[in-house]
């Protein structure tokens, strides 16, 4: 299991939150589900976009060809 990117504390908290601490539970959800979240912001949604394609992840409405 991959630890999420160390990132903003309100963005931190908001995972946590939603028991999300691995990049593999992150991937379960949605682009939209995750920047929904209050403390995430454009520029931790593109960190954690960045942190999942590194792993072979993406969130679940991404897409295919990105």
């Amino acid at each position: 299991m991959t630890p999420i990117p160390k990132c903003s504390a309100p963005a931190e908290r908001a995972l946590a939150a939603a028991y999300i601490d691995t990049l593999e539970q992150l991937a379960t959800y949605s682009r939209t589900e995750i920047a929904e979240m209050h403390g995430i912001g454009p520029s931790v949604l593109r960190l954690l976009e960045i942190a999942l394609a590194e792993q072979g992840l993406r969130f679940t409405d991404s897409e295919m060809n990105s």
